[in-house]
């Protein structure tokens, strides 16, 4: 950071992407299109001076724009992998805070559900569909080994930590930072396919193996994410006598505490969702066999980006079903609500 002001470090940014990008030495006409400095080329090739004496960039030839040195591409990966770091920190404390939060008011939420209407009730944590990948950092973390940051829509960071046969010099590693992110950015893994895959590898050359590696975490980001499902009013099952019978109860309680097949309830009602959100499963319907007595309305909050949960009623045939709708859709509200950022105003 010798000598370097915030002027210099923009400056010496951006002829570093801009290198990266095109592999042609910068001129300062083309620094002053991407600094927001509002800087005259003149300046900007005063303060280019100023960094090729300090030995973060040097001209290859004379009349020639300049290209980053080793010192150049040094300063750019530390000051890049501080500023990542720092995001990392950010949203995964975020991400702690949120989740922490979001179990307290899920359990909440199932227990006053059971209490308003005497009947069983479910809430799960929200699932990330269709997720999208956000930025991937590449670290070194020793000779042979790397460490993979993933994070995908909805915040969710998946660490892996990628072993080397041979050690990656830095500008290698930022040469793959950037293909993975400018290739890999805004997409789900369904839209990785083949192609995108095969010219990603083409591109990283020797190191095609370390892509496919990357793309292992980014699937695995997805699959093990786990889903919680917190439910309340198993009890008030006893209140209803056709429900009361002392095997269906016991059957129909273990259901509800065991929870595996709940997940099929979940998955069925997000793949089912009309556009109110609202599911009504009576009897037969129900995709649960403990459940064919009972009638099962559920509905879908939304955290956006593709995140969503679900609430879920369960009690007689009979139940009041204006009512179970009424509670559902009003926990719907609050749900989204708490989890969402409030629209700006004007």
């Amino acid at each position: 950071m010798d000598g370097l002001d915030e002027r210099k470090i923009k400056i010496l940014d951006a002829i570093i992407c801009t290198y990266l990008e095109t592999g042609e030495p910068v001129g300062s006409r083309t620094i002053s299109k991407y600094t927001d400095l509002n800087l005259s080329s003149a300046t900007i090739r005063n303060e280019m001076s100023d960094l090729e004496e300090l030995g973060y960039i040097m001209q290859p030839h004379t009349s020639a724009g300049r290209i980053p040195s080793d010192q150049g591409y040094r300063f750019y990966v530390d000051h890049l992998l501080k500023k990542k770091d720092k995001e990392i920190s950010d949203m995964k404390e975020f991400v702690i805070e949120r989740t922490e939060k979001m179990e307290l008011v899920l359990k909440q939420a199932a227990k006053m559900l059971a209490k308003t209407t005497n009947y069983a009730t479910m809430a799960t944590s929200p699932k990330y569909n269709a997720s999208k990948v956000k930025f991937i950092q590449l670290s070194q973390l020793g000779a042979n080994q790397l460490l993979a940051v993933v994070v995908m829509e909805g915040n969710v960071v998946k660490n892996k930590i990628l072993s080397l046969e041979e050690p990656l010099d830095n500008e290698e590693l930022l040469k793959l930072n950037l293909l993975l992110n400018s290739t890999l950015n805004g997409l789900t893994i369904p839209e990785i396919n083949l192609g995108t895959i095969s010219r990603m590898k083409e591109q990283a050359g020797n190191y095609s193996d370390i892509v496919g590696m990357v793309l292992d975490a980014v699937a695995e980001s997805i699959s093990q994410e786990e889903l919680e499902i917190y439910t309340s009013g198993a009890t008030n099952i006893f209140k209803y006598p056709e429900l009361s019978d002392s095997r269906k109860a016991s059957e129909l309680i273990y259901t509800l505490e065991e929870k595996q097949q709940l997940k099929t309830l979940v998955s069925d009602s997000l793949s089912n969702e009309d556009e109110t959100g609202i599911q009504v499963y009576i009897g037969n319907e129900s995709p649960i066999q403990t459940m064919k007595d009972c009638s099962v309305v559920t509905a879908t909050y939304e955290l956006g980006e593709g995140v969503k949960g679900t609430v879920g009623i369960i009690g007689p045939k009979r139940m009041d079903y204006e009512k179970v709708m009424d509670s559902l859709k009003e926990l719907k509200a609050q749900l989204d609500g708490i989890f969402k950022k409030p629209p700006q105003s004007g």
